[in-house]
């Protein structure tokens, strides 16, 4: 399996791109893999999200996790909850317009929308998610 440091997209030596010692690459300042987390008020709000963010290509993926609590202050109150995490596989130059879409098809006045870049993944994994996901705008 190989390996491609910092997220990256694109194959092995190409422009761009430095060859690794661990048999994988590493990009200079390109596009990244992401992995966004959103929560929801209900399994159903969370299906819908998913499904809208997959359908438009803003995610490549997403996984539903049911049944987490969240605690946390809202309108200077400490609250708990039981929500639905989402957990999205998408690109740093799509979070922008992900973001976007789940504001307005969430419930929650300030949708949880949060993304950290995908450091290490497999080769395959990660292509995957580049071919899977919106192409990008040209200009």
């Amino acid at each position: 399996m190989m390996l491609a440091g910092a997220g990256s997209f694109g194959e092995k030596g190409t422009r761009g791109m430095k060859k690794r010692s661990a048999g994988g690459t590493r990009a200079g300042r390109r596009r990244q893999a992401l992995v966004v987390l959103v929560t929801a008020a209900s399994k159903q709000e969370a299906v819908r999200i998913g499904r809208a963010l997959v359908k438009a290509e803003l995610a490549a993926c997403v996984n539903l996790l049911p049944g987490i609590r969240s605690i946390f202050r809202w309108e200077g109150k400490v609250s708990e909850e039981r929500e639905v995490l989402l957990i999205g596989k998408s690109r740093s130059d799509l979070f922008g317009r992900l973001a976007a879409e789940v504001k307005r098809l969430h419930s929650y006045k300030v949708p949880e929308v949060i993304a950290f870049p995908i450091v290490y993944g497999a080769a395959d994994y990660l292509a995957w998610i580049e071919k899977s996901t919106r192409k990008p705008l040209k200009y």
